[in-house]
């Protein structure tokens, strides 16, 4: 915090003081925040692409379609790869809900990939646009593609479960234009698609891009929606609020389906800022959260939920790590400084909500949701790596 330039450290911490009603009232603190201050959000825009996965199936409202509806990926260009089968889940088809679980649990590549192509490419900034956030950039899958390869989007379909097909979306293409006009260049050196050293900075001209403080709002919007003007909010139904959140605060060891190996997937391992080597959360602390750590950069978003001592807060940062200024050479300070760094700032804030004096403790009950556990019985080999 000392060298908020070099680290490119942003943080927005969000007090929540409740009234008598149990109404609350919101109240942003920010150090170094700057939208025009560039970090990469990587793993960061599969939370938007999980609310807006849902929100389209409820805009099509097709009888018989929902979130855990069977489907199928085609392709129509030489680089898509069709998708038919998700030997993740345990009945084998790949689905909305599957994918949402995954880039929750441990930020599943894949997954936020069909998303993208489930949502579209147009869609996606059509959205944002429309909810006020009208710089976020999502133009890119997580597949080495080029800018125009990102434009296509492979056609999708569901069937019911006797196999009849309930709706199919043809291969999509987004005519409309970005503006990568503003140059962003970090570093002092990269590694191209060779391996080979370039003494040039790396270019995120064209790369994902959204502010912190847009993606606290949207967590926000789905933890609170009515703290958020009605045209800021995600189209979602109320089971959509408890799916999300469940699966937002969940821990890999939760369930079998996606059937991870917990020794390589613990309860923190996707909450930076009680990532520590206990691999164990505090009793009665549930994080609803999203991380993104990529090209040196980690950033967490998150709300936290203290159930024993009622306590509440949203607390959202973002760090670059990387002392030899090389990037794309996976080479960085994650361990050394980043985690670190990212969860000591997190216990500092929760040790002073602990103490904070409050008028009104919150009613957290609705966010005490139900969570799933192991089935003894299952003997499937457990995940062990994932692409995330």
């Amino acid at each position: 915090m000392a060298n908020p330039a070099e680290y490119r450290c942003q943080i927005i911490y969000t007090q929540i003081n409740r009234d008598a009603q149990n109404q609350p009232r919101f109240t942003h603190y920010y150090f170094n925040y700057d939208p025009q201050l560039y970090f990469n959000p990587a793993s960061m825009v599969k939370m938007p692409l999980a609310f807006l996965s849902l929100e389209k199936l409820n805009d099509l409202n097709i009888p018989g379609l929902s979130a855990q509806t069977h489907m199928r990926f085609d392709s129509s260009q030489p680089w898509q790869r069709p998708f038919y089968k998700d030997t993740t889940a345990t009945d084998g088809w790949p689905s909305i809900a599957h994918f949402i679980k995954k880039v929750f649990l441990i930020s599943d590549n894949d997954a936020y990939n069909r998303l993208y192509q489930w949502v579209g490419q147009q869609r996606i900034h059509q959205q944002l646009r429309a909810k006020g956030y009208p710089t976020a950039v999502i133009s890119r899958q997580f597949l080495g593609l080029t800018q125009e390869q990102n434009r296509h989007t492979n056609p999708v379909s569901f069937f019911d479960a006797k196999g009849k097909r309930l709706y199919s979306q043809p291969a999509q293409y987004n005519p409309d234009t970005f503006d990568f006009s503003r140059k962003i260049l970090i570093g002092k050196g990269h590694l191209n698609k060779y391996d080979s050293l370039v003494n040039e900075p790396f270019d995120f001209s064209w790369h994902n891009n959204i502010s912190l403080k847009d993606f606290q709002q949207m967590l926000q919007s789905v933890m609170f929606p009515q703290s958020v003007p009605t045209s800021q909010r995600f189209r979602l139904k109320p089971a959509d609020y408890t799916f999300l959140r469940t699966w937002l605060s969940a821990y890999p060891s939760e369930t079998d389906n996606p059937k991870y190996d917990t020794a390589t997937y613990y309860d923190n391992y996707v909450k930076f800022f009680f990532y520590d080597g206990s691999h164990r959360m505090p009793p009665g602390v549930r994080v609803f959260n999203k991380v993104g750590w990529a090209y040196g950069f980690l950033t967490d978003v998150s709300y936290v939920a203290d159930f024993n001592n009622k306590v509440e807060y949203m607390l959202s940062a973002t760090i670059y790590v990387n002392k030899d200024g090389v990037l794309n050479d996976d080479k960085y300070d994650i361990e050394d400084i980043g985690h670190p760094f990212l969860y000591q700032l997190g216990q500092t804030i929760y040790q002073y909500e602990l103490k904070r004096p409050r008028k009104q403790r919150p009613n957290l009950d609705a966010f005490k949701l139900t969570y799933g556990t192991r089935n003894p019985n299952d003997s499937r080999p457990a995940i062990k790596i994932a692409d995330n």
